[in-house]
């Protein structure tokens, strides 16, 4: 189990960041025996490899521990999952609630992760305008190993969640982000990139667009997992690359931007 919960990643001195919040698979040792849940379960409603598709940006920060830990992306008061109805259901420790104690700890995490990034961003804040990438991904085969994936009107390759966001002011970001992210080219074709169709962003986005207004532009973005068998936790690695790459090709012309916004 790797000791440190995050690290941070690149030189944080230019206008584009990521974060990778859901990646972890880690827990603290205490945790182990009262975890329920079986660990390719517990793989699957992860974010496997979001950390490598994350490495499009110099500037990112990667969160080792599971969110079966503590939930980074929900406010402090839901971040930890005490019983089922706190996570779709899902059986994750023996004897429900979780102890009071091992909550403590993993809220003291969640303090000290938003403290770090604040300590990260406002320096870059202070400069002017900028953009995180808040990289996740979900599941599109829940019906099985064997049944169909999910219908593709309803499931794009990456959605990119804006709900907290000021449209009328990152309006013109947004837009550039998803045209230049759906003409990058890949092997299976252009990416089906959409705004808010699945989901609209959560904690971080909001976390962020509250603490930074009108300079921090969180984009919340799901891949949708073509990159990965989700039942046997088998990656695809040159999907894997290609997404990264697609990731990176917006940096340089959201830079430009920002720069002529500024």
């Amino acid at each position: 189990m790797a000791e440190q919960t995050h690290t941070f990643i690149g030189p944080w001195d230019g206008p584009i960041v990521a974060t990778a919040i859901h990646t972890g698979h880690d827990l603290r040792p205490s945790l182990h025996p009262l975890m329920a849940l079986p660990e390719p379960d517990r793989f699957r409603e992860e974010d496997p490899f979001t950390d490598e598709i994350a490495n499009a940006v110099a500037s990112r920060v990667v969160v080792h521990r599971s969110r079966f830990e503590v939930d980074l992306n929900r406010g402090r008061d839901e971040a930890v999952y005490r019983a089922p109805e706190d996570c779709w259901g899902l059986d994750v420790w023996h004897e429900p609630p979780l102890a009071t104690d091992e909550v403590e700890q993993s809220l003291a995490e969640h303090d000290a992760f938003y403290a770090a990034l604040a300590d990260r961003l406002d320096p870059i804040a202070e400069r002017g305008r900028f953009v995180l990438f808040d990289v996740h991904s979900y599941n599109h085969r829940r019906d099985g190993v064997g049944a169909d994936p999910a219908p593709g009107q309803d499931n794009p390759e990456v959605n990119v969640g804006t709900g907290s966001l000021d449209r009328d002011a990152w309006g013109d970001i947004v837009d550039l982000f998803i045209d230049t992210l759906s003409a990058a080219p890949t092997s299976r074709g252009p990416l089906d990139v959409r705004e808010n169709v699945r989901f609209q962003g959560a904690n971080l986005a909001r976390w962020t667009h509250d603490r930074y207004p009108g300079v921090g532009c969180a984009l919340a973005l799901e891949f949708k997992k073509t990159f990965m068998d989700e039942w046997t936790g088998e990656p695809d690695r040159a999907r894997i690359d290609e997404l990264a790459a697609a990731l990176a090709s917006t940096v340089a012309p959201l830079t430009r931007a920002l720069r002529q916004d500024g």
